[in-house]
């Protein structure tokens, strides 16, 4: 009678038997309170959309950090024992398998799915070939717009891996890549070498490969569906490495319909960069965040604290640079320790004595400095990695890391600003007392401004990221940019709480949270006023594929890369 087989018996009930299921008798009332009881993890929603995370199939890497695990099974950077991994590896690595079965498990643990949030992790996006890009994008819309309890849809595309002898046993990856993995782990083969014997010519992977494109017509169509599918992608976030950002790639990147990019920093102390063997120059890092900007994207960067040849003093001034510096000055920040993983380079010299993972008391004091002196406009997404314990030789191996630094960070008697500590979560907002704020903030090339919905404690229910370009920027670089001059920006609208069902409007909304209460709505309203007041003559949105219908509900009208308003 555990929560996981009650809830998805009910609804398989639902589905298959109406017969039983109207001799029960359940009004909408109880089904919402049986729901509600029933509910899995219902933090995982709490940020107002359900996030599926999938990965892309291994491939070979074009850099090769001192630190980066090198997991044959797994692209480059990951390990086969990390949640969304383990899920990618039983689908073969699929986008269709992976986004149809993630969307049955949270169903079934009873999670609203109207609007997902899709990242797609598997180390450098930008490495794999244009046309698997297509494939696999056009591929996560189509199993968004497919979706249904029947799996006829997943069924023909796992014959279709059979086909070219490819199976899904879980000890068939292992015994595959087990002594080539041992090479990989002397040191006798590269990552990329051990990895091209395992997927390269003459493997299932290469007839896998020869339909694993897509055009860019066949994209749209799925696009065009999505629009008014029952699950609605609000947001793609793909990951990358700075020095790989590019006018061109951007626009490819929108034309898939990203919306927010990851990018792997790590440091920005170029000696230790250097030492790491992270090849990646402060010009290129400071273009990278310029460009995303320029182009309305929601940037969201990784940062690493105990880095070879660092110390606690360089990794505070390091991430006060990041969050406070005009050229850096993320949205969002993974924020966590470099662990020690079995395989990689780094082995060699915590062997030697020559890097050693900090002391408890150093770790937590480093990172409750770091999220003390994070503005409000920044979200610190995690502070570990899904990596299991029994994998770390040396670090850090406590999932409750985020608890003890937040707690050693209030102990201090200051406020914690960023936004996921802020965030109202499955609370009811105190919607009478909600308040709109403004922080301001200038960077290399625009000026921002982060509107927020407070409750009298702070806590935040809706934000927008308003992005008003620096003219001069935009001139200097207007042949390769997207956008004018004239032309303001909204690179972010959430708004907080319960995910509400695409229908759920009005008094029925306010009973599941802030979503749907008109919030979204009048930061536009304000965002439009404000740039309106400083001479802008027209404001783009860089809507998510799900939410065109939403603008165009605004007034805002289909533009090639982004949707626009006339500010008259």
């Amino acid at each position: 009678f555990s929560k996981k087989r009650l809830l998805p018996y009910y609804l398989k009930v639902k589905e298959k038997d109406p017969g039983r299921w109207s001799g029960w008798a359940i009004s909408p009332d109880l089904e919402k309170a049986l729901i509600a009881v029933l509910q899995v993890k219902p933090r995982r929603t709490a940020s107002g959309v359900a996030t599926i995370t999938v990965v892309t199939k291994p491939w070979g890497c074009s850099s090769d950090c001192l630190y980066c695990p090198n997991d044959l099974r797994m692209p480059k950077s990951y390990l086969h024992d990390e949640p969304a991994c383990q899920r990618a590896e039983r689908n073969c690595f699929d986008p269709y398998l992976q986004v149809a079965s993630r969307l049955r498990a949270l169903m079934h643990m009873g999670h609203t799915t109207d609007k997902v949030e899709l990242i797609i992790l598997g180390g450098t996006w930008n490495d794999y070939p244009p046309d698997y890009q297509l494939w696999f994008v056009k591929e996560l819309f189509r199993a968004l717009n497919e979706s249904s309890a029947t799996g006829e849809g997943s069924a023909e595309r796992r014959r279709s891996y059979r086909a070219c002898g490819l199976g899904n046993r879980p000890d068939e990856p292992t015994s595959q890549a087990v002594a080539l993995q041992q090479a990989v782990d002397d040191g006798s083969l590269s990552y990329n070498q051990a990895l091209a014997q395992l997927y390269g010519a003459g493997t299932p992977w290469e007839s896998i490969a020869s339909w694993q494109k897509a055009s860019f017509d066949e994209l749209s169509t799925q696009q065009a569906k999505n629009e008014a599918s029952r699950h609605r992608a609000v947001g793609l976030v793909v990951e990358t490495r700075p020095d790989l950002i590019s006018p061109e790639s951007l626009l490819l990147l929108r034309r898939l319909g990203c919306t927010k990019v990851q990018m792997g920093i790590q440091s920005l102390d170029p000696a230790v960069l250097g030492l790491n063997d992270r090849k990646l120059e402060t010009g290129a890092l400071e273009q990278a965040f310029e460009l995303l900007r320029a182009f309305g994207f929601k940037i969201h960067v990784h940062f690493m604290v105990n880095l070879y040849g660092s110390n606690p003093e360089k990794d505070k001034h390091d991430y006060l640079r990041l969050v406070s510096e005009a050229p850096y000055q993320p949205d969002e920040v993974k924020l966590y320790p470099c662990s020690l993983v079995k395989g990689t380079r780094l082995c060699q010299l915590y062997d030697e004595g020559d890097w050693q993972p900090y002391r408890e008391d150093e770790l937590l004091g480093i990172l409750a400095n770091d999220v003390l002196v994070t503005p409000p406009f920044i979200r610190i997404s995690r502070m570990i990695r899904d990596i299991s314990a029994h994998d770390i030789i040396a670090g850090n191996k406590k999932a409750n890391l985020r608890q003890m630094v937040e707690r050693m960070a209030q102990e201090s008697g200051a406020a914690i600003a960023e936004i996921r500590h802020r965030e109202i979560g499955t609370e009811e907002p105190e919607l009478a007392g909600l308040s709109l704020d403004l922080v301001s903030y200038r960077t290399s090339n625009t000026h921002e401004h982060f509107l927020q919905w407070v409750t009298p404690r702070n806590r935040i229910a809706g934000f927008l990221r308003l992005s008003l370009p620096d003219p001069s920027y935009l001139r200097t670089h207007q042949a390769v940019l997207p956008v004018s001059p004239s032309e303001a920006m909204i690179r972010e609208v959430h708004v907080y709480g319960r995910v509400a069902g695409l229908q759920e409007t009005g008094s029925k909304a306010s009973e599941v949270g802030a979503q749907h209460l008109g919030l979204g709505k009048q930061l536009i309203e304000a965002a439009c006023d404000m740039a309106k007041d400083r001479g802008f003559q027209k404001i783009n949105v860089i809507s998510a594929v799900g939410t065109r219908e939403y603008y165009r509900n605004l007034g805002f009208k289909d533009n090639s890369l982004y949707q626009q308003k006339e500010l008259l």
